[in-house]
């Protein structure tokens, strides 16, 4: 695409994942820091191709070695406007993808990267080339920047002076939609940056319900769709609205169906457990089910500890994630936790029973003053019986609907056979429905445990064989 760099850059390496054996370098990721950054600016700010490196070069890194790594961007035009930032901050990730032999996985101050031994063996031994490759697909794909300049910083006292500015800005940009609502506007935004990790999922970005990368609200997917109508962000017409509890409208069953090319055609907005928003991979959060006291728990990519259910993020995000629908599973963006509709038809905030501690104090001001003590953390249960203990002891509002379940199960009628024409009731999974299962030896529960209610089962014969 450009001979004058030392490495290929194609949309064709996409995806590319460089595992540990083949890393020269690990940048920034959950054992280090890190964070991507898109300001606009005057045009006498900005002065067009500039790099400039705070830190050690790639030449200066230890081949296996892990170094943090921030990326600030400026970019001016006349039709650059802050509403752009996210926009052409989120596309850093799809660019980087580009250049053969380098990795770049989230967003945000969770950016994650890594660079092979090939690509340094070929040539890339500097971060300016890298600079210049994204500075210069930043204008040849997004007209509008007419001048771009690009600051890298792997010092990590540097860093960490810049990394609070960062995520206040973050912080603006999510509240820009506090006071806007999906009943609000006609119109919501989709984009399919992820489509080349995940081909069928489905990421709709409304008021209420920020991307599941959580880089993208709705007032970023409007500007980038007038800018580029023909771009990876674009208009979703919100159509009539089947069931405004769940967050289900035509116009979006309509591009669910057209955009996981017919493997999905019903979304439910805000709904945990019938027709969920697909989940991507870059999420920041994962939501999981736990039968076993009936509520669900979330957890974050920066938590390394194991869930009540026995299992980690990355087990848990490697079964949700590649833009599949699962049944008690969902990705979301951390701002959607800010959501007034945040899983509303299931029960919102009184169903959720547990949550890593930094991402509860993350989003405490957020949460509903009633409910915020009784929800636990790893420093309060670490497993299934744990947690049903904390939560009889702080009386979560799940409490009470292990109560009706017992009262019903005690009113149920004692099962009979079927009449004859009466179809024994069939618990309907999705076909691609695929519970992952805890690691040997991880502790917890795990798996999955299934509750018939009110069913009538006939069996006709149990056979009984000695296991070899």
């Amino acid at each position: 695409m450009a001979d004058e760099f030392p490495f290929e850059i194609s949309p064709m390496f996409e995806g590319e994942r460089i595992r540990k054996d083949g890393m020269y370098a690990e940048l920034a990721g959950p054992k280090s820091k890190g964070f991507e950054l898109v300001r606009a600016a005057d045009m006498d700010e900005v002065e067009d191709g500039k790099f400039t490196l705070i830190g050690p070069d790639i030449s200066d890194m230890e081949e296996g070695s892990r170094h943090p790594l921030a990326m600030i961007y400026k970019i001016a035009g006349e039709l650059v406007e802050a509403d752009l930032e996210s926009i052409v901050e989120r596309r850093n990730h799809e660019f980087q993808n580009y250049i053969q032999g380098f990795m770049h996985l989230n967003q945000r101050d969770d950016v994650w990267m890594r660079v092979s031994k090939d690509a340094v063996a070929k040539g890339m031994t500097s971060f300016e080339a890298v600079a210049k490759a994204i500075m210069m697909l930043f204008k040849n794909e997004l007209p509008f920047i007419e001048k771009v300049e690009a600051i890298y910083i792997t010092d990590m006292d540097e860093i960490e002076k810049e990394i609070e500015n960062a995520k206040a800005v973050y912080k603006s940009r999510d509240e820009r939609t506090r006071d806007l609502h999906d009943e609000d506007v006609d119109t919501f935004y989709g984009c399919t940056l992820c489509a080349s990790f995940a081909p069928t999922n489905v990421c709709v970005v409304t008021p209420d319900r920020i991307s599941l990368c959580g880089a993208i609200n709705w007032f970023d997917g409007r500007a980038a769709a007038k800018v580029d109508p023909e771009g990876p962000q674009f208009a979703i017409p919100k159509g009539d609205v089947i069931d405004a509890e769940s967050g289900e409208y035509t116009g979006v069953n309509e591009a669910a169906k057209r955009l996981s090319s017919g493997e999905y055609d019903r979304i439910k907005l805000h709904s945990f457990f019938e027709y969920p928003h697909t989940s991507c991979g870059c999420f920041e959060v994962v939501g999981f089910y736990i039968p076993e006291v009936d509520g669900i728990g979330w957890v974050d990519r920066d938590f390394a500890g194991t869930a009540p259910n026995g299992l980690q993020f990355s087990t848990m995000a490697g079964q949700t994630g590649g833009g599949k629908q699962v049944v008690g599973f969902l990705g979301v963006g951390v701002n959607y936790f800010r959501s007034p509709k945040f899983i509303q038809s299931d029960g919102g905030w009184d169903r959720v029973v547990w949550m890593p501690k930094m991402l509860k104090d993350k989003i405490a001001d957020s949460m509903p003053e009633d409910i915020r003590e009784k929800i636990a953390t790893e420093e309060d249960a670490s497993d299934v019986d744990s947690l049903r203990n904390f939560l009889k002891g702080k009386n979560h509002p799940i409490i009470e609907k292990w109560e009706e379940e017992e009262a019903e199960e005690e009113e149920a009628p004692e099962a009979a056979a079927p009449q004859e024409g009466y179809a024994t009731p069939q618990m309907q999974m999705p076909a691609n429905f695929m519970p992952p299962m805890p690691a040997m030896g991880g502790g917890g529960s795990g798996g999955v445990k299934i509750i018939l209610k009110n069913a009538k089962v006939s069996i006709d014969k149990v056979i009984i064989k000695k296991q070899d």
